[in-house]
C-alpha cells in the first residue's frame, strides 16, 4: 500500500485552488446549460443545442451555433459563443438567446429571427419577461424599461442617493433584486431606496496617482438607516404609483409577490428590531392597502426571518403557500384567501406567536427544514420542494400532495442534489453528489415510477493523486444535548503512533453550513492540502449555523460569538481524545465571521490556540451593517453587554499565541476599520499581531490572487504551528 501511495501525484496549490491552473481539471465532469423546454430536456453546449427526450433519452440536434451567428449577423444583432445562457419561455419553438445587443427570438422551425430588442449598453440588473417581452434593467441609480417593440422609458429620474430597481436592505431577508414583473408583464414592482441620509464609508482606490475617495453607503448598527418604498409601474399608462404602506423609517419590505390576476402586490413587513412580520397586501392600480391587511402576523422575542415569497397554487389562484419558522422549522402552510378568519394570536411553539387572517393549514411537520420550493405538479396536485428530511447533511426532492400532506422522495436518497423541476412538474433535471458519487446528472420520473435517464456518471479527477481519510461525526455541543456534525482530515500518509500539528477551519455564523454530503465532505481544497503537508483538519458545524432549526440559530442572539466558541473547543477536547493529535500544536482559520470566529478564539482560549489565521474578521459588531447586525444582536444602544463582549478590541491585551489578519483593502462587506482598530488596541496592548492586506480586493479573493492568499496562509502555520 505504501509503494502505492508513492506513485500517486501530489497536489499544489494551482490544483486545489479556485484561480489555480489545474484547478478546474480536478472537478468532477458536469453538463452545463441542462434546462427545461415544458417537458422536453434542452441540454445547450458549445456548438449546439440539443433535445433530449425524458422517455428514453435520445439527443436530436436543434440548431448549431454557426447558424444562429449566421442568423444574428445577417440582422446585425451581435453574435453568442455558446449555448449555456439560452431559454426557451414558450410552448412555441422560440429559443431566446441574449448578445452584448440584443434579445433575440430564433424560429427554430424557420430557423429565422421571430423578433429582436435592443439592450442598453450600460443595462444591468436586467429582468426580462416573457408575457410582455418588456425588458427592465437598470443604468446607474435609476430604472429603465424597454417594451417589445423596442422603445424605451425611463421609469426614474432620481438624484444621487436614491437608488431604484436594485436589490435593497443589503440582500437580506431572501431579497436578490428589485425588480418584479407582474405574472403577465403587465405591471412592474420595484424597489426605491434611499440612502441619502446613510453614512458614506470612505473606501479608498490606490490605484489612481493620487488615491481617489470612493465612498460606500453603510449603515452601521443603530445607526441611520435607509428608507425603501415599492413602486409599480405600468407600461400602457407610463404612471408609476407607491405602495401606501406607511413611514418607511426603521421598516424592512420582503418577499414581493403578484396575485396571478395581477390585481393585488403582497409583500411582508418587518420592524426594524425584526422581531414581528406582518403580511400586507395592497391595490396594484391604487397602492392603498386592501381589507384585512395584516393578512396574517407573527412574532418572536428573538427575531422573524421571512426567506420566501408566497406561491400560488397553479390550480386554485384563491390559494397560496407561505413558508414559517414559527413551529421551529420552516414549514410550508396552505393558506386559503376565500376563508377569512379573525383569531387571536396563538402561542408559537417555537416562542412567540402569531394571527392568521386566512384559514391555514400546515402542509409540512418534522424536525427538518423546507429549503425552497421549486414549483409544482397540477396533474396530482402536488408541490415539489427541497428539504433536509433525509439528513442534515444533504438536500433532496420531495413532493408533498397539497391535499394530504403525504410526502414522496424524488430520485436518488444519497447526496446533495440541484434539480431543476419540468414544466408540468412531471419531471426533474437531478444533478447531485455525494461522499462516494463524484456527479450523477439524470432525468427523474417526480412520480416515482418509470426510469430514470442517467445523463451522466462523474469520475473522480481525485483519484490519481495521494488523498487523505475524510470521516464524518458527530460530537455533543457545550450544552451536553445537541449533537454536531465534524469534518476530520487525517493527514496523507497518517501514522497513528506520531503527533500531529491540528487546525481548526471555522466559519461558525447564521445561515452557513460546512459539512454536506458531497464530494469529500465538502472539505476544501486548501484542507487537502495542509492534510498533504502533515496536519490533522478538523471543522465543526457548531449551534448558530443552518438547516437544524430555529432553536439550534438563535441560541447565539444577543451574544454573538459565546456559544459558538464553548462548540469549537468541545471540537478541540475531540481532537485531544484521538491520542495522535499534539495539544500544543493547535491552530485555527476563518473568514468572515470565521474570521471574527478565530480571533475570537485566540484571544479568548489562548492556552489552547497557538497559531489563528483570521481573515475579513468583524472585530466590533457595532462596525457592522444594521439589517443583519442587529438581526442577532439587537443595537448597540439596547444590548451594551452584548457588544461590549463580542468587541475584540477589549480583549486585544489577551494575545497570547502568533495571529495573522488578512483582509481586502475595499472590503465593502466587513470594513478595514473593524482590522485597523484591533491593530491600534493590540499597539496599546503591547500584543504582537501581523497583517497583511490585499489592495483593491473585497471581501473576498479571487482569481490568482486566492492562489496568493492561501500560499500566504499555510507559510503561516508552516512557520509557526509545524
Amino acid at each position: 500500500m505504501n509503494v502505492v501511495a508513492q506513485e500517486k501525484k501530489s497536489f499544489t496549490l494551482e490544483d486545489l485552488m479556485p484561480g489555480g491552473n489545474n484547478y478546474y481539471n480536478l472537478l468532477p465532469q458536469n453538463i452545463y446549460g441542462l434546462q427545461w423546454w415544458g417537458d422536453v430536456c434542452i441540454k445547450g453546449d458549445i456548438d449546439d443545442v440539443k433535445t433530449i427526450d425524458p422517455a428514453n433519452g435520445k439527443e436530436s440536434v436543434l440548431i448549431t451555433l454557426q447558424e444562429v451567428n449566421d442568423l444574428l449577423a445577417a440582422g446585425k444583432l451581435g453574435k453568442i459563443h455558446h449555448f449555456r445562457s439560452i431559454s426557451f419561455p414558450y410552448a412555441e419553438k422560440l429559443m431566446l438567446v441574449n448578445t452584448t445587443t440584443h434579445k433575440a427570438l430564433i424560429d427554430l422551425n424557420k430557423k429565422e429571427i421571430a423578433w429582436n430588442q435592443p439592450i442598453a449598453p450600460k443595462a444591468a440588473n436586467q429582468d426580462w419577461n416573457k408575457g410582455s417581452r418588456s425588458l427592465a434593467y437598470t443604468i446607474d441609480n435609476n430604472l429603465f424599461v424597454t417594451t417589445a417593440d423596442g422603445k424605451t422609458v425611463q421609469v426614474t429620474n432620481e438624484p444621487e442617493g436614491i437608488v431604484c430597481g436594485q436589490s435593497v436592505h443589503r440582500n437580506e431577508f431572501g431579497i436578490s433584486k428589485g425588480t418584479f414583473w407582474s405574472p403577465k408583464g403587465n405591471l412592474l414592482a420595484f424597489y426605491r431606496m434611499d440612502q441619502s441620509m446613510v453614512t458614506d464609508y470612505p473606501q479608498v482606490n490606490t490605484s489612481t496617482r493620487i488615491a481617489t475617495l470612493e465612498p460606500d453607503k453603510y449603515p452601521m448598527a443603530g445607526m441611520t438607516s435607509h428608507k425603501v418604498t415599492v413602486g409599480v409601474y405600468n407600461p400602457a399608462t407610463g404612471k408609476t404609483i407607491y405602495l401606501k404602506a406607511g413611514d418607511p423609517t426603521d421598516r424592512y419590505f420582503t418577499n414581493i409577490s403578484w396575485s396571478p390576476d395581477e390585481k393585488s402586490v403582497y409583500m411582508i413587513e418587518l420592524n426594524r428590531d425584526q422581531n414581528e412580520a406582518k403580511l400586507c397586501c395592497y391595490d396594484a392600480e391604487t397602492g392603498d392597502p386592501l381589507n384585512g391587511n395584516p393578512l396574517y402576523e407573527e412574532v418572536h422575542p428573538k427575531y422573524v426571518e421571512p426567506q420566501h415569497a408566497l406561491a400560488f397554487l397553479p390550480w386554485d389562484h384563491t390559494k397560496f403557500i407561505y413558508q414559517s419558522q414559527r413551529d421551529g422549522y420552516n414549514r410550508l402552510y396552505l393558506m386559503d384567501t376565500k376563508n377569512s378568519v379573525y383569531p387571536e394570536s396563538h402561542e408559537a411553539p417555537a416562542g412567540g406567536s402569531y394571527r392568521e387572517g386566512y384559514k391555514t393549514k400546515q402542509l409540512t411537520q418534522g424536525e427538518w427544514v423546507v429549503q425552497g420550493v421549486l414549483g409544482f405538479n397540477e396533474k396530482t396536485k402536488e408541490v415539489i420542494i427541497m428539504s433536509t428530511e433525509v439528513p442534515p447533511l444533504q438536500s433532496n426532492a420531495y413532493a408533498v400532495n397539497v391535499n394530504t400532506g403525504k410526502r414522496r422522495l424524488i430520485g436518488n436518497k444519497d447526496g446533495m442534489h440541484s434539480v431543476q423541476l419540468s414544466g408540468s412538474g412531471k419531471y426533474v433535471i437531478d444533478n447531485y453528489t455525494s461522499f462516494t458519487i463524484p456527479r450523477n446528472i439524470e432525468i427523474v420520473p417526480t412520480s416515482g415510477k418509470g426510469k430514470s435517464i442517467n445523463l451522466l456518471t462523474a469520475t473522480n479527477p481525485m483519484e490519481a493523486y495521494n488523498m487523505p481519510e475524510i470521516t464524518v461525526g458527530t460530537i455533543k455541543a457545550a450544552d451536553g444535548e445537541t449533537d454536531l456534525y465534524y469534518r476530520l482530515i487525517k493527514p496523507v500518509n497518517f501514522d497513528p503512533n506520531k503527533k500531529y500539528p491540528a487546525v481548526i477551519y471555522v466559519y461558525g455564523g447564521p445561515h452557513a453550513q460546512m459539512i454536506h454530503n458531497t464530494r469529500n465532505y465538502d472539505a476544501r481544497g486548501w484542507d487537502i492540502y495542509m492534510a498533504q503537508l502533515g496536519y490533522v483538519m478538523l471543522t465543526v458545524d457548531n449551534r448558530g449555523g443552518d438547516n437544524r432549526g430555529l432553536e439550534f440559530e438563535n441560541c447565539t442572539f444577543r451574544q454573538l460569538g459565546t456559544e459558538e466558541m464553548k462548540d469549537q473547543v468541545k471540537g478541540v477536547d475531540f481532537l485531544k481524545s484521538l491520542g495522535y493529535v499534539d495539544d500544543n500544536r493547535i491552530g485555527v482559520h476563518g473568514w468572515s465571521f470565521g474570521g471574527f470566529m478565530t480571533t475570537n478564539l485566540m484571544l479568548t482560549y489562548n492556552d489552547i490556540f497557538k497559531v489563528g489565521v483570521a481573515g475579513g474578521p468583524v472585530i466590533d459588531w457595532a462596525y457592522y451593517e444594521i439589517m443583519y447586525g442587529e438581526r442577532y444582536m439587537d443595537t448597540p444602544q439596547s444590548n451594551p453587554e452584548g457588544y461590549k463582549k463580542a468587541n475584540l478590541k477589549l480583549r486585544a491585551g489577551d494575545l497570547k499565541g502568533r495571529l495573522e489578519i488578512i483582509i481586502g483593502a475595499n472590503d465593502p462587506t466587513c470594513v478595514p476599520q473593524h482590522s485597523i482598530t484591533f491593530l491600534r488596541a493590540c499597539i496599546d496592548a503591547g500584543t504582537q499581531p501581523d497583517f497583511f492586506m490585499y489592495p483593491g480586493d473585497g471581501h473576498n479573493m479571487f482569481g490568482r490572487d486566492r492562489v496568493h492568499l492561501y500560499e500566504r496562509i499555510t507559510r503561516y502555520f508552516e512557520d509557526h504551528l509545524k
